[in-house]
């Protein structure tokens, strides 16, 4: 009897602290699935704003370089739009595959407390008939035992009604975890289908992009993508930064003559070297790293593209990360060589109007008036 009442009362106690445990494995994910929802509807408005501001440029007849300036942007927060979407997609998924474990989970643990239960009750009652109790306390060696022992007796119904009692608890876990699981379904629904209508107005904007394109003469567009791509330019945001760096110790090995390092793109290529900067070209969500160990000075979304800019400090040296789709440092943290910052974004290339996956690195002196050279610094 001692022995069952030990058990029991363990299996009690587990069993009182299983609803939290189901509740905190659920909690987390769900922040992350509501900050993405929180994310996603801020680039719906945006992507919003911008049609409304193409449907005017159409109405007012404004040039094709115009337009084509309006819709590559356009297709750049539609391209993030989409991005984050299907990452909330991914998140709603792997919700519902930890919601499908924990219902199932649940289920089992309600069938076995349930055939517990059973047991304690068809114990009970044989004992009863059999007049068991009497003879336990009969057997009793003083006073002391017969109180020790109806108090075990007793102590067996309260293990009984707690039992009862945390089934029940087990069957409202459930039935909140199933109504949950539907819920997500639903969602997940309604998150593809906006998925699929954004891909098909992506699709539109891209044969606009096209077109309008076409309307130019060579001279035009060339002079479009030169004057797009100085728009995103950092050097004047180097120029403040620099004044930041002034006695940064992390990373501090780091001067002109460093080289053979790793690209800042997992599994990247260089597209083209501009002197200073060096477009490099990826994977659709291949992560961004420092080439040096440093310490981020600044992170900013840019105003053009609606992505993300990185600038890491190496010592009083600079290494920036232009057009990232998200960023996992924050100002003054402390990153390490090769140490992830962020993940690449969508771009559109302007010859062919597709869609691209690429960053714009940069390198910068302590000195204004010292040029340095992208191509310097990577393994050949």
């Amino acid at each position: 009897m001692r022995v069952s009442l030990r058990i029991l009362t363990l299996l009690v106690a587990l069993l009182a602290a299983l609803p939290s445990m189901l509740h905190a494995q659920t909690a987390e994910e769900k922040a992350r699935i509501a900050e993405q929802r929180r994310i996603v509807e801020q680039l719906e408005k945006e992507v919003e704003a911008s049609e409304k501001a193409l449907s005017a440029i159409k109405k007012d007849k404004s040039t094709a370089q115009q337009r084509v300036r309006n819709i590559t942007r356009q297709i750049n927060s539609r391209n993030q739009l989409l991005t984050r979407t299907e990452r909330e997609i991914g998140s709603i998924e792997r919700n519902i595959t930890l919601n499908d474990s924990l219902i199932r989970k649940t289920d089992a643990e309600i069938t076995t407390e349930r055939e517990r239960y059973a047991e304690m009750v068809r114990e009970a009652h044989r004992n009863y008939k059999q007049n068991n109790y009497i003879t336990y306390l009969l057997a009793s060696e003083s006073f002391t035992d017969v109180a020790r022992r109806i108090a075990n007796i007793r102590a067996m119904a309260v293990l009984r009604s707690e039992r009862l009692h945390r089934i029940d608890s087990l069957a409202t876990a459930l039935n909140e975890q199933q109504e949950q699981l539907s819920q997500r379904r639903h969602s997940l629904d309604s998150v593809r289908g906006k998925a699929q209508a954004q891909r098909k107005k992506l699709q539109g904007d891209v044969r606009s992009a096209e077109q309008a394109m076409k309307q130019l003469t060579s001279r035009e567009q060339k002079a479009l993508r030169e004057q797009m791509e100085n728009e995103e330019r950092l050097d004047a945001a180097i120029d403040a930064l620099r004044r930041l760096t002034k006695g940064n110790t992390e990373g501090a090995s780091f001067s002109r003559s460093t080289s053979n390092l790793n690209l800042p793109v997992v599994g990247g290529r260089v597209k083209e070297y501009k002197g200073n900067m060096a477009v490099v070209t990826g994977v659709k969500g291949a992560a961004v790293r420092s080439i040096y160990d440093g310490k981020v000075v600044e992170v900013r979304r840019n105003r053009i593209s609606g992505k993300y800019d990185v600038f890491v400090a190496h010592g009083e040296y600079i290494t920036s990360y232009a057009g990232l789709d998200n960023v996992t440092v924050a100002k003054d943290a402390k990153v390490a060589k090769n140490g992830t910052i962020g993940v690449i974004g969508a771009s559109v290339n302007l010859t062919s109007m597709q869609t691209e996956y690429r960053i714009v690195f940069g390198i910068y002196s302590p000195n204004p008036k010292e040029t340095m050279r992208a191509a310097d610094c990577f393994k050949k």
